[in-house]
């Protein structure tokens, strides 16, 4: 059943867009992502320009992210305070990004850059990723897992505006956690992405939170700075395809209920591994369609009014 896109200009398949938002749904659920870095490379992949994907793919996220929010706040998971100041900073960085983002548009160079972007980003994270979980897997079955000290004095601690954190056990400055923030928002808004995959490890590693509040925080974040990047989408660039948006968000709310009860039968570091290879994967083919030429090297439009 082929759907016509009006924003992106093209027809997809409304099954072949329920399975890119299941697909995504489930590795969701599986392994507590949004999404973002993964649906809308996906979205390259059938023909939807990098453009609108970016913009689309945003609200994905939003989805995605709200409900696990709402739980991680019964629960009492998220440091509030923390939380806004990255949010703060989230917003500050989605308007550079979104101004960077229309300056490249008009330039005819956004397709180029989105794309590259996510070559190195994900190349980098997915490297990362891999490596960390195999040595921990290796660990793990040597039986010498390392003790981590609880309480690690890092260079952050030294830097002024200092303010206290309850929930995360923390006194630290504003500043590390502000320049976490304004990164996630331009990510958020070149690439349309969340964050959290960059958010979390500067959480941990960088802020030195405990990690039961980490995830909690990280989505409070990520749903107000991706559901503020994909209005400003809207209104700047008129990016976003609503049509899109509905059959990914139905797609993924039915798997990630699915990835949910996949993830429970597998190890942390089973999941973290095929995480890493899933990213790494995706970046091959991205870079991949940059290299190869294509098989028509010219094409002809007509413009307005001739």
């Amino acid at each position: 059943m082929q759907i016509y896109l009006p924003i992106a200009e093209t027809s997809v398949n409304a099954f072949t867009l329920l399975g890119v938002g299941g697909g995504v749904g489930v590795l969701s659920g599986m392994f507590g992502v949004g999404g973002g870095f993964l649906i809308t490379p996906l979205l390259f992949f059938i023909g939807v320009p990098p453009p609108v994907a970016v913009a689309t793919g945003v609200n994905q996220v939003v989805a995605s992210s709200i409900s696990g929010v709402l739980a991680h706040l019964k629960r009492k998971t998220v440091d509030l305070p923390m939380g806004w100041v990255l949010l703060a900073g989230g917003l500050i960085g989605s308007i550079i990004g979104i101004w960077f983002f229309n300056l490249m548009s008009r330039l005819g160079q956004i397709d180029l850059i989105v794309q590259l972007s996510y070559v190195i980003f994900l190349g980098i994270i997915g490297a990362m990723m891999f490596n960390e979980s195999l040595r921990a897997m290796l660990r793990t079955r040597s039986g010498t897992a390392p003790r981590r000290k609880r309480h690690t004095h890092l260079w952050v601690h030294n830097l002024p505006w200092k303010m206290k954190f309850r929930a995360s056990g923390l006194y630290i400055s504003v500043v590390p956690p502000l320049l976490v923030g304004v990164g996630v928002g331009i990510l958020a808004a070149i690439m349309g992405v969340g964050g959290g995959f960059i958010l979390v490890p500067a959480m941990i590693y960088l802020l030195g939170m405990p990690t039961k509040v980490v995830i909690g925080t990280s989505l409070f974040q990520v749903t107000f700075v991706a559901a503020f990047t994909t209005m400003m989408h809207a209104i700047t660039n008129q990016t976003v395809d609503v049509m899109l948006a509905v059959f990914l968000i139905i797609g993924g709310v039915i798997g990630a209920q699915i990835g949910t009860r996949l993830g429970l039968k597998l190890g942390a570091e089973q999941l973290r591994i095929l995480l890493a290879l899933l990213v790494l994967a995706v970046c091959g083919k991205i870079a991949f369609d940059l290299l190869w030429p294509p098989a028509e090297l010219y094409s002809i439009s007509v413009a307005e009014g001739a």
